[in-house]
């Protein structure tokens, strides 16, 4: 897998993604700290509107910025973002109100939306083959499970000798240095050819269009909701079942947390080698049926716990390794159902419509747990799940093989016929 950072040019974005991700996760626990500065027992009501702040810059916010910079060369609109996502981390100590959160919030996430899928989108173009490709998704994915293993432990060891505002000094870092590695990289030049595609509405709008009339694409996007049911029930309520449930110290909450993500972890390293042998489609559906069937074990158990530690770990593992399986080859789909012109469009709408499950499902994650108890949360989720995995598995066509021609010399000298 690491092969592929023998590339120049992907080993100088890798490295831009990966300083800042990490930038990201010692913002996440800075800006914690900062909401409960300002309103102390209602700091998880101020988080709580900044996440879906975020999800409304990602889903609302994606499609237009990136058709309004789609003639633009990528390099100075990644460079751009980072800059932007720099300045307004800069801005964040110095925030005394709520509000202020919420705005540079809004704008930090919003070149965050500009951002991703523009380097997405050019990652195709540097690594053209397909093994290459997918050690490169791999590798992303590790990226991010890692960074959540490791920016909670960096900000912690930051923490004992700084403040929490100066912690906000270090994303503020990773995004420099990000635009840094994007800046001394020769990147290909092809958004400036996808922008030459109609009017800023019909960018806008493009993407979203080629996800509704193409099959796999339809297909993808069920396959995003069960990624989203299983990933909101982790995140919103693991704290709920480890502290409430089956009355574990707090240290247990970040083993929990890191089972989720060694079952991802397993599955990124894994995929390369899988992918080549069973392929996208197979990979992904198999993901699609694991993950319904993991969360009935997990509405089961969320009714009746019991001291089922150990079943917790297990559970959170399986549902780790069932949406890695569908989040990392997804990638490949995009890039096959795009080319050089629509692939950044294909990339947005994937990014934006992936978030826009969310706003369903963290919802239910928490109002549902709260109010109904964790058993119908985990129950609402599964029906979610069920659902959007019937979905994909039944809207993703079989691949056709095509019929061999006559006279076609093989690899191994033989000729094949037609039959």
């Amino acid at each position: 897998m690491l092969t592929v950072l023998r590339n120049g040019i992907y080993r100088h974005l890798f490295t831009a993604q990966a300083v800042a991700l990490l930038g990201t996760g010692l913002l996440t626990v800075a800006l914690g700290l900062l909401a409960f500065d300002l309103a102390g027992a209602n700091a998880g009501a101020v988080l709580g509107a900044a996440l879906t702040i975020k999800m409304i810059a990602y889903v609302g916010f994606a499609p237009v910025v990136n058709a309004l910079v789609a003639k633009l060369p990528t390099k100075p609109v990644l460079i751009g973002a980072d800059l932007v996502r720099a300045g307004m981390a800069v801005c964040l100590p110095f925030i005394t109100e709520v509000w202020q959160i919420y705005l540079v919030v809004f704008v930090l996430q919003a070149a965050s939306a500009t951002f991703t899928p523009a380097f997405q989108s050019v990652i195709p173009a540097v690594l053209p083959r397909e093994r290459d490709y997918t050690n490169a998704l791999s590798l992303s994915r590790l990226a991010y499970d890692l960074e959540a293993l490791v920016s909670p432990a960096a900000a912690a060891a930051a923490l004992s000798v700084l403040s929490y505002h100066e912690l906000f000094l270090g994303t503020v870092v990773g995004f420099v240095v990000s635009a840094l590695m994007v800046a001394t990289t020769v990147l290909p030049a092809s958004r400036t050819e996808a922008g030459a595609l109609g009017s800023v509405w019909h960018r806008t709008t493009l993407g979203a269009r080629i996800f509704w009339s193409t099959p796999r694409l339809r297909s993808l996007l069920a396959l995003d909701l069960v990624v989203a049911a299983p990933t909101a029930l982790v995140l919103v309520n693991t704290v709920v079942y480890v502290r409430n449930v089956l009355g574990r110290p707090e240290t247990d909450l970040a083993i929990a947390l890191a089972a989720y993500g060694i079952g991802s972890m397993l599955v990124a390293l894994a995929a390369p080698n899988v992918l080549e042998r069973f392929g996208t489609r197979a990979v992904m559906l198999t993901g699609a049926a694991v993950v319904p069937v993991a969360m009935v074990a997990t509405t089961v158990f969320s009714f009746r716990p019991g001291t089922g530690w150990g079943v917790l770990l297990g559970l959170w593992l399986l549902l780790g390794a069932g949406t890695s399986s569908i989040l990392t080859p997804s990638a490949r789909v995009l890039r096959d159902a795009s080319d050089k012109h629509t692939r950044p469009y294909v990339f947005t709408a994937q990014f934006s419509l992936s978030h826009a499950c969310f706003i369903l499902t963290y919802p239910v994650a928490g109002w549902v747990g709260a109010q109904a108890g964790l058993g119908w949360a985990a129950a609402t989720l599964t029906v979610i799940t069920v659902m959007a995995a019937g979905t994909g598995l039944l809207s993703w066509p079989c691949p056709v093989t095509p019929a061999p021609n006559p006279g076609v010399v093989r690899e191994d000298g033989a000729h094949e016929h037609r039959s």
